[in-house]
């Protein structure tokens, strides 16, 4: 019997020891002050449960999935069939807003035939969170913006998973989790609110001419786009988790409607509770890149290059959204 205690006591320290280990560890990461971004090659919907959970941030309560369900005629986006198993998992429901500009998204009702026409709601609950209004949250940083104006119907989510699909932006040079929480959540007005960097909310105005050419500087629309992403990150605080999907990585966006053929082969599914860390592992998979036949990623780098694309995640850093330190962690070994 005292053999058994005995046993049971030794096993107890080991454990004990364990954690202690693993928290020494946990300390050490959160000293050296790197954010720890997940990455997988495979690119499947196994692959995105897998690097969802190896988060360890367990999505809870009325789960929101923000993707961009892609303008009529792009092919790019992220399937349904690909991010499923994800939404099953979590329970979660689709969440778009309409756009600012002419196209196939911009008004209600032609936002849901092409959510229909690209195969989300027969799969999905869906939600076009600025159907019926849209609201107001506040912005910590308001060197443009006095607050972040979304979908009103935000308000009904407790946890947000941010899906992006990363790749090319016309005018951000890139598109990732920065961008899919700031123009991505903004409701129509709130997308023109960020694209003039806080002069209007007037989706018409921000495209005309004369406007454009006397509007915002491409540094003042990045960091309006920066501090509307942290608007909605503070929003849902420590509910909030960011995955990027590295495929189908075209110079142009899922919200154009002809698209360039990608000339970059796809790289695989990132993720991380720092949106900063995750669009800055993103870029530096891309910039450090070797070219080879089939596989060019200087199309892609020359269009983030015009647009000073890769300035958001510093200035996301600078206003305390993230940190651009990170620790890139490879699941599949």
């Amino acid at each position: 019997m005292k053999k058994m205690h005995f046993t049971f006591v030794l096993l107890a320290l080991l454990v004990l020891a364990a954690c202690a280990q693993d928290k020494n560890l946990a300390d050490e990461k959160l000293a050296n002050g790197k954010a720890k971004v997940y990455m997988t090659s495979e690119i499947s919907p196994e692959a995105l449960v897998k690097i969802y959970k190896a988060l360890g941030r367990e999505a809870t309560g009325r789960v929101a999935v923000k993707i961009s369900t892609g303008e009529g005629g792009n092919t790019h986006y992220l399937k349904p069939t690909l991010i499923r198993n994800l939404i099953e998992e979590v329970n979660g429901t689709i969440v778009e807003c309409c756009t600012a500009y002419g196209g196939t998204r911009q008004d209600p009702k032609k936002h849901w035939e092409t959510i229909h026409e690209h195969g989300f709601d027969s799969i999905f609950a869906v939600d076009l969170m600025d159907e019926f209004g849209e609201m107001r949250i506040p912005v910590k940083d308001q060197k443009h913006l006095r607050y972040d104006i979304v979908g009103e119907h935000l308000a009904n989510y407790t946890f947000m998973i941010n899906l992006a699909h990363f790749k090319g932006h016309a005018m951000g040079g890139f598109g990732g989790v920065l961008k899919n929480a700031s123009i991505g959540v903004a409701s129509t007005n709130g997308k023109a609110y960020i694209h003039s960097a806080g002069k209007t909310t007037d989706p018409v105005l921000t495209w005309t001419p004369q406007y454009l050419a006397a509007g915002p500087t491409q540094d003042n629309f990045l960091e309006s786009m920066a501090a509307a992403a942290q608007a909605v990150h503070n929003y849902f605080g420590e509910s909030i988790l960011y995955i990027n999907v590295m495929n189908n990585m075209s110079v142009d966006c899922d919200c154009d409607g002809h698209p360039a053929e990608p000339r970059l082969k796809d790289m695989g599914i990132l993720a991380s509770t720092d949106p900063v860390a995750l669009d800055k592992a993103c870029l530096d998979l891309v910039f450090n890149h070797k070219a080879s036949d089939g596989d060019d990623e200087k199309p892609l780098i020359e269009r983030i290059n015009r647009q000073h694309g890769t300035y958001i995640v510093d200035y996301a850093e600078q206003i305390g959204l993230g940190t651009k330190n990170y620790e890139l962690v490879n699941i599949d070994q």
